[in-house]
């Protein structure tokens, strides 16, 4: 019955399985595993980038199932890492060009000290029960992810903060004395990691009723029936892939390798769109001499294809 259920989900969604996980966690022997993590993943063809800090574990990796199966069962060996959940979707090529393994200060960055999630965070709440809260008059849903993402999707009446990072976060909360007009808080993201440390940062400024998705916008999509939902629009996604739907399936967008940020076919048939080069969002920000830089990029992009390679550049 498995073999017939994977080959089923196989043809679905793609042949590769992607995860996105993170764990908060008090890790200070975070540097030692770098190496010996990077050296599975590469031995088992996985593709992503992971990221390693005293406060745990953050990132998306993609692969077979067996392959993605040997690196979470080496990560839930880890003692801090036993209770690391993950979220799972498909791709139909591998959506990443090669495998990276970073130490950082923040597994997510805030910018603000001593935020720990583990010691002070808002109330999770399940995709199912999601609609009833942010449907509720009492309630302000804020969308904690930056302004690229917010343009292809966003919940029903959401509060847009317009972030171009999540650094800017705390001083647009410290700005905005209108979120205490209101007694619940609701907060999501794409995975569940910048709202749970948005929570607690909102905790620690005194609102006392917060809330986030637990899983963040992908549980969501996955579980919540289209015909039910309140989403509108795409999840943007941080791999080739460039955005997903309800059901989890891969979008329709594209990403401008330019200035990064996602484009539709639309944007895609407008003249200032030049594939790796510009598009109508950046075209204008970008001088001559940038798109003749990114001319040859691209070109060399395109060389490293025909001879069956992937252009780090690219």
């Amino acid at each position: 019955m498995t073999d017939i259920l994977s080959t089923s989900r196989h043809e679905a969604g793609g042949a590769f399985l992607v995860a996105a996980l993170y764990h908060f966690a008090s890790f200070p022997r975070f540097e030692a595993l770098r190496e010996p993590l990077l050296a599975l993943c590469e031995a088992n063809g996985v593709k992503g980038t992971l990221l390693l800090a005293h406060e745990g574990i953050n990132g998306t990796v993609a692969g077979t199932d067996a392959s993605i199966g040997a690196v979470l069962s080496f990560l839930r060996a880890q003692p801090e890492f036993s209770g690391l959940e993950h979220k799972e979707s498909r791709a139909s090529k591998m959506p990443f060009v090669r495998m990276k393994v970073k130490l950082k200060k923040e597994i997510v960055t805030m910018g603000v000290e001593n935020i720990d999630p583990n010691r002070i965070v808002g109330t999770y709440v399940a995709p199912k029960d999601w609609n009833a809260l942010i449907s509720d008059p009492d309630t302000i849903v804020i969308d904690t992810r930056n302004d690229y993402e917010t343009a292809i999707g966003v919940f029903k009446g959401a509060v847009d903060p317009k972030t171009k990072t999540f650094r800017e976060f705390p001083e647009w909360v410290r700005q905005n004395e209108g979120l205490h007009n209101k007694p619940k808080i609701a907060m999501y993201c794409t995975g569940g990691i910048r709202c749970e440390k948005a929570t607690a940062f909102m905790k620690e400024q005194g609102f006392d009723e917060v809330y986030h998705l637990k899983g963040g916008i992908l549980k969501y999509l996955e579980e919540v029936p289209a015909e039910e939902s309140l989403w509108e629009g795409a999840c943007f996604v941080f791999d080739e892939r460039v955005s997903v739907e309800h059901g989890l399936k891969e979008g329709n967008h594209k990403l401008c390798h330019a200035c990064r940020n996602p484009i539709t076919a639309e944007e895609i048939a407008s003249p200032f769109y030049e594939a790796g080069v510009s598009c109508s969002q950046c075209y204008h920000d970008r001088s001559e001499e940038d798109r003749k830089r990114f001319r040859e990029r691209q070109r060399q992009v395109m060389l490293a294809r025909k001879r069956g390679l992937e252009h780090i550049g690219g």
